[in-house]
C-alpha cells in the first residue's frame, strides 16, 4: 500500500495547491484579470478539480468490487449514447477520439454506470499514456448475445510480459509518470467480469495496443 499512499499524496496535492494558487489569483486580482484569462483559470481549476474526484472515485469502486453486497443494476441502455458521453468528457485537444459503432445497435440490458465507467477509465488511460496526436479508435458490433467493444491506440504498446499484469490491482507500469493509483484497468476488469463478459489487452502489429470487450447481455429486438 506505500506505492498506493505516494501516488495518492502526489494526486491530491498538486490539483489542491493548484486550485488554492488560481482562486487566490482570482480573489486579489479579479477587477483587472481579462475575461479570456478568467476562463483558462477556471479551466485549470475545473481539470485540478476533477483530477482527485477520479481517484477517490476509483477507490470507492474497487470497494465496491470487493464487497459481498455488490450486484448489478440492470436496465436498458443505449450504447452509442454511453460511448459518444465518454467521449464528450475524454477529449482533448491533444488526442483524436475517432468512434466507428456498427449500423442498428439495439438497446442492451446492462449495468450502465458500470460499462460507462469501464469505458471512461480506459479511455482516459489511452489519453494519458499515448503520444501526443496520436488517435484513438472505438468499434462497438454486436455479436451474437451481446456485443464487443474495441479500443485501439496508437502510442507505444505494453512490454509483451506485462499484458496480463496491467489489470491486477495497484500495479502501474515501470517508468511511468508520477500519479495515478493503478486502479482503472483493474475496476474496468472487475466490472466487465460482473456482467460475466471478459476483457483483453494485445499489443497491434503496426503499433499501439488494443484492449477488447466481450460481454453477453439481453438486447431489444429492433421493430
Amino acid at each position: 500500500y506505500n506505492p498506493l499512499l505516494n501516488s495518492l499524496s502526489h494526486e491530491l496535492k498538486t490539483p489542491i495547491s493548484t486550485i488554492i494558487e488560481e482562486i487566490k489569483t482570482l480573489k486579489i486580482n479579479s477587477v483587472e484579470i481579462y475575461e479570456i484569462n478568467k476562463y483558462e483559470l477556471y479551466n485549470e481549476i475545473d481539470y485540478a478539480g476533477n483530477r482527485p474526484h477520479r481517484q477517490v472515485n476509483n477507490l470507492l469502486n474497487m470497494n465496491r468490487l470487493e464487497s459481498e453486497l455488490f450486484k448489478l443494476q440492470l436496465d436498458w441502455y443505449d450504447l452509442t449514447e454511453i460511448i459518444h458521453g465518454v467521449i464528450e468528457h475524454n477529449q482533448k485537444d491533444s488526442h483524436l477520439i475517432v468512434f466507428h459503432p456498427a449500423e442498428d445497435i439495439p438497446l442492451f440490458r446492462i449495468d450502465g454506470t458500470l460499462v460507462e465507467q469501464v469505458l471512461h477509465n480506459i479511455i482516459h488511460n489511452a489519453v494519458e499514456y499515448t503520444p501526443v496526436g496520436t488517435t484513438i479508435i472505438i468499434i462497438l458490433s454486436q455479436k451474437e448475445g451481446g456485443f464487443n467493444i474495441e479500443i485501439s491506440d496508437s502510442g507505444p504498446g505494453f512490454p509483451e510480459d506485462k499484458l496480463e499484469q496491467v489489470f491486477e490491482k495497484f500495479y502501474r507500469l515501470p517508468h511511468t509518470a508520477t500519479g495515478g493509483t493503478g486502479l482503472g484497468l483493474s475496476i474496468a476488469k472487475g466490472f466487465v467480469k460482473g456482467h460475466n463478459g471478459n476483457i483483453t489487452l494485445k499489443n497491434l502489429p503496426s503499433g499501439g495496443a488494443k484492449i477488447s470487450i466481450e460481454i453477453t447481455a439481453e438486447k431489444a429486438f429492433l421493430t
